[in-house]
């Protein structure tokens, strides 16, 4: 070879490692493309399967449950759960994946396309707004309302009362099995929904249907402070029948779009529901990078709770009321088992979330509404503190002045009340024969939360024993 066309070894080298170099860097364009492909594909299918699950109320008869949202009859609910997070699962790694290979996900970078398109400047990088979601998840008569309002009352946050009581109203399912799966999972995205600020999809479960999205039958609007402030509170109309209205000001109907816009103007949302009874199907929202879901399990002695219940909701326990006067050897067994399941409900959802599994971890709170009660402020700030928001003085304010009142004209359902008085009222009134039913029922949970069983009628009535058990705080980071 001739010497002016020989190569030395280190260029010869050089050059080899740059074809090479070549050929990953195509490659792995490539692998980045196929990624976004795939992002995009999968946040169009998440769009599709939200809309198959909302319910169009014209099509879907009140006293039915929609056929799409039934298992078979021999469904079980953990292939449910298995296939509904495998889902979940996969909708992870794909961003993740994503992530790693440095591709900002679908929805986070067309929000930051849009917003350059609007200012009509380069592309810029989004910011995550410190937006926090909290679920006060609780079941009736446990204190919720009254412990609501500590998130009511702050004026950055959009607070929702009860809202999937439209659902509960509007689908019917029977209790147990399959059906039972299928409420779980259509409260678990209309929840989503609503924490997205999408208010719209409660449309589908008002009745009557809302029109031009106006409706006068939000469900207690009034216990929705952000629901009756400017501007969503439009100006009074007259002859308009409101079957919810605002307490402190005459508005008219609710307008649903200028509720959700609100609801994205506030910095962060708080709703409290009744009607979610297991902890594990809320995993997907707690996975959702568009939510950071904070849960609060809010639990009360079974013992008042079954108490307050006989009271305000009378005619449900008739048979209960029919026991204790006519003095029968036994209850009948399809109420204990109702209180036995409510209570094993309750406790296995805590369990959970006192294990701290990765999917929730330093997602979740659990509070004894008697420790509320004894010390209200100072759960307040601990509540506060867990969901990340700082608390105001208006809220501190709120909390003195309703804590140390005499309880309002509004009976059992205030919010108003000497609350250090009042949690243990239901003592000095409940047959002990009745006492020792729930405790037998719900064991098991009392043992968890630390309600001390009393052992006769005189402990029971005796102001000076005790029937909680010292637990500090439950929050688990």
């Amino acid at each position: 070879m001739e010497k002016g066309l020989a190569f030395p070894q280190d260029c010869r080298d050089f050059l080899h490692s740059l074809r090479m170099r070549s050929k990953y860097a195509l490659f792995l364009a490539f692998v980045v493309v196929v990624f976004v492909f795939i992002e995009k594909e999968n946040k169009i299918i998440s769009r599709v399967s939200d809309k198959l699950k909302q319910i169009p109320q014209p099509l879907v008869d009140a006293n039915s449950t929609d056929p799409a949202l039934i298992l078979a009859d021999n469904a079980s609910l953990l292939s449910l759960s298995e296939l509904d997070s495998a889902f979940t699962q996969l909708q992870g790694r794909l961003r993740n994946l994503s992530l790693q290979l440095g591709v900002e996900p679908a929805g986070e970078a067309e929000a930051g396309l849009e917003a350059a398109a609007r200012e009509g400047g380069p592309p810029r990088p989004t910011k995550a707004r410190p937006r926090r979601h909290v679920l006060l998840m609780a079941t009736t008569r446990t204190g919720s309302s009254f412990v609501g309002e500590f998130f009511n009352q702050q004026g950055n946050i959009f607070y929702l009362f009860e809202p999937l009581w439209h659902i509960e109203r509007t689908v019917t399912f029977e209790p147990g099995g399959a059906n039972a799966a299928g409420a779980a999972l259509v409260y678990r995205d209309v929840l989503k929904q609503l924490f997205l600020c999408d208010l719209y999809v409660l449309e589908h479960f008002i009745s009557p249907l809302p029109e031009d999205h106006l409706t006068q039958f939000m469900f207690r609007r009034g216990s929705s402070r952000s629901l009756c402030e400017e501007p969503v509170c439009t100006p009074f109309v007259k002859k308009v029948f409101e079957k919810y209205h605002c307490k402190n000001r005459r508005c008219g109907p609710l307008n649903v779009t200028l509720a959700a816009e609100a609801c994205r103007r506030k910095d962060h949302m708080a709703l409290k529901a009744v009607r979610i009874r297991q902890l594990e199907f809320l995993q997907p929202l707690a996975e959702d990078p568009r939510l950071d879901l904070r849960v609060i399990q809010l639990v009360r002695d079974p013992r008042a709770v079954l108490a307050s219940r006989m009271v305000a909701f009378a005619g449900k326990y008739e048979g209960w009321k029919k026991w204790l006067a006519e003095g029968q050897a036994r209850l009948g067994e399809e109420e204990v088992q109702r209180l036995r399941g409510n209570c094993e409900s309750i406790r296995l959802s805590a369990e959970l979330g006192l294990r701290q599994p990765a999917w929730l971890r330093g997602r979740y709170m659990l509070v004894r509404y008697e420790d509320v009660a004894r010390w209200p402020l100072q759960k307040a700030r601990e509540m506060y503190r867990f969901a990340g928001i700082p608390l105001t003085a208006q809220v501190e304010d709120w909390i003195r002045r309703n804590t140390q009142a005499a309880q309002d004209a509004s009976g059992i359902y205030s919010t108003q009340k000497n609350s250090s008085e009042q949690f243990e009222k239901w003592r000095f009134g409940m047959p002990f024969k009745l006492a020792q039913v729930v405790q037998a029922a719900c064991g098991p949970a009392m043992r968890l939360f630390g309600y001390r069983l009393a052992q006769d009628a005189a402990s029971l009535a005796n102001r000076s024993v005790s029937l909680l058990e010292e637990r500090g705080t439950f929050w688990v980071t």
